[in-house]
């Protein structure tokens, strides 16, 4: 009797949960700082491994900085994946933007992708562009506010 008590409480608890994680841990304004934070950086090591490149007493900080690229590149599509795809993002009859938030976070991921791929500073400052307009849809005034005071500390 036991046993079946705890199957029902374990499916039950299941069933229910909708999130990674209990809601109201993260704060959507962080995540987009975290993601202005890795393309800056990314645009940084596209810079270094441009100004290093044919240097042979820099290839293994080439290496390195590739890597870190590639890292903070795949960081970012954890956050849009993980985090605004998975858990932010409601299927919503009643949001006509749900559409265009879907195709901002897609081609956000693919800007990432191109960042992984080569060290050409276009495809980040693309991301930023990207990110900026999905802000301008996702978030509300409130949040916008929030986003700056963010940036502004």
């Amino acid at each position: 009797m036991q046993k079946i008590a705890i199957y029902f409480l374990f499916l039950f608890s299941t069933v229910m949960a909708h999130c990674q994680l209990p809601c109201g841990i993260y704060d959507d304004a962080m995540r987009i700082r975290m993601i202005e934070e890795h393309v800056l950086t990314i645009t940084k090591t596209m810079n270094f491994i441009k100004d290093n490149q044919g240097n042979e007493n820099q290839s293994f900080q080439i290496v390195r900085w590739t890597m870190s690229k590639e890292e903070h590149a795949q960081e970012i599509q954890n956050i849009i994946s993980e985090y605004f795809l998975t858990q932010r993002i409601k299927i919503n009859d009643k949001d006509s933007l749900y559409l265009q938030k879907l195709q901002l976070l897609h081609v956000i991921l693919l800007d990432a992708m191109k960042c992984k791929q080569t060290i050409d500073t276009s495809h980040a400052n693309n991301l930023l562009t990207n990110l900026n307009s999905f802000v301008n849809l996702y978030f509300d005034e409130h949040g916008k506010s929030h986003l700056n005071d963010l940036k502004n500390k």
